[in-house]
């Protein structure tokens, strides 16, 4: 089968973000693989410039665009975390960006892009398209879309992340990566299975966002309302077009956590391991300790896609 992206697109990716994204580090606990019942490999992308994994494909893109392009800036739509990141890439290359964000995005995502540079327009997620929204900006302007997930560069640049992952840890028997739009989803399970071939994939989303397991489940994409989901960069409310093929051909199974778990998930690893992750990181954790993996697996891959989250929302952990 033909897909969007192929292993050798990800090392591409990897060889041309080195300017921008940085190589986060792989981490352990004793006190998660004991609730596991398994041995936990934490990419932490948390500790990624801009706080997640979306500088990667950001760059990725942003830094393949040519001179021309660049002057007539780009324009992005997110929640926050691919905000941030197209604002830092722009910012490095010199463009202008537009950033489209929710009306109710997190404050401390919305500040940390404006602080980039970016001018960002905001919508009502319950109403408004926020594509629709950004397609007149680019008709307006002639600037380049940025897609959070759903573009061949913007996937290969979020698989480095499982790209590093498995040249640091490279006999894992699975990955569990978070899944959205799928852009991460997709890139890491290109280049995981390209590494290792017999390696289980497995995507976690949120009991309130399911439209990936749902999607994987009828054998084609099926939208969902607008999830209400703590996990905001989760909140796709269906898998991109060409994310969908690779995930329907590379993972094995959409595993899916309650809102409880999320919640459980981040104070289990701010108390065992002094880190902060956001929701949308937590659910990996979440599925990797409640039990649902099959049998046979013993050397597990999670990949923390960020650790943006509001010190208010922290206090009610």
């Amino acid at each position: 089968m033909t897909f969007a992206i192929n292993a050798d697109m990800v090392r591409d990716a990897a060889r041309r973000i080195v300017p921008l994204a940085r190589r986060t580090p792989v981490l352990t606990s004793r006190s998660l693989d004991d609730r596991a019942g398994l041995s936990l490999f934490l990419k932490c992308e948390n500790f990624q410039r801009g706080g997640a994994f979306k500088i990667r494909g950001a760059s990725n893109l942003i830094l393949s665009l040519t001179p021309d392009q660049l002057t007539r800036g780009v324009v992005a739509f997110s929640s926050g975390n691919h905000a941030q990141a197209t604002a830092i890439a722009a910012r490095h290359v010199g463009a202008t960006a537009t950033i489209v964000m929710p009306h109710d995005a997190p404050r401390s995502k919305m500040e940390a892009t404006r602080a980039q540079g970016a001018t960002i327009v905001t919508y009502n997620r319950f109403t408004e398209d926020r594509e629709a929204v950004a397609a007149r900006i680019v008709a307006e302007t002639g600037a380049v879309l940025v897609p959070p997930f759903d573009h061949p560069l913007v996937m290969a640049g979020q698989g480095t992340a499982a790209l590093e992952l498995m040249e640091e840890i490279p006999d894992l028997d699975a990955l569990l990566v978070c899944v959205g739009g799928g852009g991460l989803l997709s890139g890491s399970a290109t280049i995981a299975k390209d590494i290792r071939p017999a390696i289980r994939v497995f995507g976690v989303e949120p009991e309130l966002a399911s439209d990936a397991a749902r999607s994987l489940a009828a054998g084609e994409r099926i939208a969902i309302p607008p999830p209400d989901t703590i996990a905001d960069g989760l909140r796709t409310p269906v898998t991109g077009k060409l994310a969908f093929p690779i995930i329907r051909h590379h993972v094995e199974a959409i595993l899916t956590v309650s809102e409880d778990e999320i919640r459980a998930a981040m104070r289990l690893v701010i108390e065992r391991m002094k880190m902060i992750i956001e929701p949308s990181s937590a659910v990996t954790v979440a599925a990797a300790i409640s039990g649902r993996l099959p049998a046979g697996i013993s050397r597990l891959g999670l990949v923390i896609s960020g650790g943006n989250v509001d010190l208010d929302f922290l206090k009610t952990l």
